[in-house]
């Protein structure tokens, strides 16, 4: 069962170490480090993108600014709670193996992704000042203890329209890229500040069948209680 958990959120990324990996968190004894990798995209821009890794799987000195890698592992979602706004989810790359590269020329397939999840939010559906459409998805993806990481995923042109018209709680497989974007965001105080989001750009979507969706009926229904709790949360609010 957790060897099909595992399987269910699978990444592969490489690119440039840009900076220093510090600590992040503990568990049982175990310190974990943070750093940024700036993965090349095909149009000569990069994604920045945070990886986690056990101080049981590579030494902190080893992992230097500059240096080029290969990180396989999931891609994970917590909420930070000592954030001075509010709860704020954070996703990273939870490195499992991690490789050296000799230069960027070794570097192929730099960014590649695949989830199967639940949709446990409305998906939303919307077009660009330039008529591109676009829908947004949240997807749940189980993981082993009972836990899920919830990921937003963005789709584009036909499968935008396509994932528009889902249900919450339907299974989905994924495929595509993380990406990471900047955006303006104004405070109460009317500075502006630049953030960075991050999220799956999916390049390919598939429904799963009745049959795999009868073997996740309890994630299914768990899933659509949860939506349900929101709706009346949000009807109140108004």
């Amino acid at each position: 069962m957790v060897g099909n958990i595992i399987e269910n959120n699978i990444v592969t990324i490489s690119g440039k170490i840009v900076s220093e990996a510090v600590f992040s968190h503990e568990v049982y004894g175990e310190g974990f480090y943070c750093f940024t990798l700036e993965v090349p995209r095909l149009s000569d821009s990069y994604d920045r993108i945070n990886v986690t890794v056990s101080e049981r799987l590579i030494s902190k000195q080893d992992l230097e600014i500059g240096k080029f890698i290969e990180v396989e592992g999931q891609f994970r979602s917590y909420n930070n709670y000592n954030n001075p706004e509010g709860s704020k989810l954070i996703l990273t790359v939870f490195a499992r193996e991690i490789s050296f590269l000799e230069d960027d020329k070794k570097i192929k397939n730099p960014n590649q992704i695949f989830l199967n999840g639940f949709i446990c939010k409305k998906p939303i559906y919307r077009t660009t000042p330039f008529g591109r459409e676009i829908t947004d998805i949240l997807l749940a993806v189980n993981r082993p203890y009972n836990k899920s990481d919830y990921i937003p995923c963005i789709c584009w042109g036909r499968n935008a329209r396509y994932s528009a018209g889902l249900d919450v709680g339907q299974n989905i497989k994924i495929w595509g890229r993380i990406q990471s974007r900047e955006y303006q965001k104004k405070l109460d105080t009317g500075e502006t500040i630049t953030k960075v989001a991050f999220e799956v750009s999916v390049s390919k979507m598939e429904v799963c069948t009745k049959e795999d969706m009868g073997e996740n009926q309890e994630e299914i229904q768990e899933i659509q209680e949860i939506q349900e709790v929101q709706d009346v949360q949000e009807e109140g609010g108004n």
